[in-house]
């Protein structure tokens, strides 16, 4: 209902009385007024004898001859009688959100323009003098605004038309002749054309980098369906390699299965024969034990000796008495070698995933997260570290779910294995290290080395073969009670800073990063390393006498 009176509005209502048309007109420039309206506006303008057009300022000479419009009139007509005559009127008052006229009373109108020289806001029917009169033509017309007062001088109470480039302010001809004297000055429009510029060369920069933006974007988003094209294409030759592979064990299985089952087969049929024959043979002995004591029984002599002789001789038992004591074991070994091939598959697959791991961190990523500045930050990588007891020197017991160490002084029942280093007090991490990780170390003693190592150094040899920091395959940092040493490749580098009980080493494997941070109240960095990692990395710690260390469980 509020839409169709605001249309009848616009459509029917006079631009000069604001009201709904009373014998509308239509002038030659095609706008429509009251006939009374029109001719007082005309009126007015007799002495020029040009006559214009209050909306588009259309001049007309000589002053046109007014007819009725009868399909307005009788539109307006009908309008009356629905009852929404007065809709117009109403609309057209300022309501408290609106900008008010300033030279209405009682009721005041919404204002339609706001003048910048006067400074006022008009209505429609208080503005037409600055569409008349010559001088108010060249004043400077706006969108209503509640803001005009900002443009007087509170001091002197002056439209303020002059910028003082000094005081970098808006300021009226008085200001100009009082405290601004002898600024930099020049009008306020000159100032705002010379800021235009400024703000449309600002405009074109921000274009620019929207446009460069947009482009950035297009490309992300085009890098996140690559990411996801390849990730798929991934996955699904994955899945069928691995089924390929679970199908070869299967075939493996199914081929020891078959092999055990055919050689049960001949084992069983070759110990059923020797049975079959050993079953003829003790009936035979026990035929041949049943006549000789028929004969041991026989009363007479002559007859005994009669049928002695035709006893037939005892022949070579056909099996060895070996049989009974050959071990109860046939396939046992088979068990054993599948387990050792089993065993070897999962320190393959364990070796093997971390350079897999490793390859799928290192995609290119076209924006990457920065380096941690906090220890807040630095926890959000932290890594959980459990030592090896398999590479544990014999001098070090391991405890608390092998994260705490402690160098005996004598040596413990570690069991023979290839990875335990047998020369130096030092243990290796069970977890690979690749990406971006953190761990801390709490330590006690006389010193300790914290360290990270490619999981090929030696476990046996010369010192320089597989101590922590004395080969190309190792970096650590030395800490005692007074210093800091940096060992890698046998070099040897002091370094400064605040001794601590606790260390955190940051390892940023891609971007070939390795840093060791002092902690306590705060973090302090105490050297980093910056280099080529080719493959993973493990932690490690070497200790000296009477020393020991914890691996924190970050929370």
């Amino acid at each position: 209902m509020d839409q169709r009176v605001q249309l009848n509005q616009d459509n029917f209502s006079c631009s000069i009385c604001l009201d709904l048309l009373k014998d509308p007109v239509t002038i030659p420039c095609g706008h429509s007024y009251c006939m009374n309206c029109i001719k007082d506006h005309w009126n007015g303008e007799d002495q020029r004898r040009i006559y214009s057009c209050p909306q588009c300022r259309k001049e007309f000479i000589p002053r046109p001859v007014l007819e009725k419009n009868i399909m307005f009139a009788a539109l307006a007509e009908d309008l009356k009688k629905t009852g929404l005559q007065a809709a117009p009127a109403d609309h057209c008052y300022a309501e408290p959100e609106d900008v008010a006229c300033d030279v209405c009373t009682g009721r005041k109108r919404k204002a339609v323009k706001s003048c910048l020289f006067c400074p006022a806001s008009y209505c429609r029917n208080h503005l037409q003098p600055h569409y008349d009169a010559p001088p108010l033509k060249k004043h400077k017309l706006v969108d209503p605004s509640k803001r005009l007062q900002e443009n007087i001088c509170p001091r002197h109470d002056e439209v303020m038309k002059i910028f003082c480039r000094t005081d970098q302010q808006c300021i009226c001809y008085l200001c100009l002749m009082d405290e601004h004297k002898g600024h930099e000055t020049v009008s306020a429009a000159a100032e705002r054309t010379e800021k235009q510029k400024k703000l449309q060369v600002s405009r074109q920069q921000i274009q620019q980098r929207i446009q460069d933006q947009e482009k950035d974007l297009k490309l992300l988003q085009q890098e996140v369906e690559a990411i996801n094209v390849s990730a798929d294409k991934a996955v699904e030759d994955n899945e069928k390699i691995f089924t390929e592979m679970i199908h070869l064990i299967q075939k493996r299985s199914s081929d020891v299965k078959q092999q055990i089952r055919s050689q049960q087969e001949t084992e069983v049929s070759r110990v059923k024969d020797l049975q079959e024959k050993l079953e003829q043979e003790i009936t035979e002995l026990k035929r041949k034990d049943a006549e000789m004591k028929q004969l041991s029984n026989t009363e007479d002599h002559n007859q005994f000796l009669h049928n002695y002789p035709s006893l037939s001789a005892l022949s070579e038992s056909t099996h060895s008495s070996s049989i009974n004591i050959h071990p109860l074991r046939y396939f046992e070994d088979v068990t054993a070698a599948v387990s050792e091939l089993r065993d070897k598959l999962q320190d393959l697959l364990r070796d093997t995933w971390t350079n897999i791991s490793l390859r799928v961190t290192e995609g290119d990523v076209l924006l990457s997260e920065p380096e941690p500045k906090t220890r807040a930050e630095f926890l959000k990588y932290s890594q959980e570290i459990t030592l090896d007891p398999n590479t544990a020197n014999r001098y070090l017991l391991l405890f608390e779910g092998n994260r705490k160490v402690t160098r005996m002084d004598a040596e413990q029942t570690h069991h023979n294995h290839p990875d335990r280093f047998t020369d130096v007090k030092q243990v290796l991490s069970r977890e690979s290290l690749t990406g971006r990780c953190y761990w801390e170390v709490e330590w006690r003693g006389g010193g300790i080395g914290v360290a990270v190592s490619y999981k090929n150094i030696s476990r046996a040899g010369r010192q320089n073969e597989n101590l922590f920091g004395y080969n190309d395959k190792s970096w650590s940092l030395f800490c005692d009670t007074k210093r800091y040493i940096l060992y890698h490749n046998s070099n040897l580098t002091p370094v400064s800073g605040p001794v601590s009980s606790r260390l955190g080493v940051y390892l940023n494997h891609r971007a070939g990063i390795l840093s060791f941070y002092s902690v306590s109240v705060t973090m302090t960095l105490v050297h980093r390393v910056q280099t080529t990692f080719t493959k993973p990395l493990y932690a490690g710690a070497y200790f000296q006498v009477g020393s020991s260390a914890e691996f924190v469980k970050m929370k």
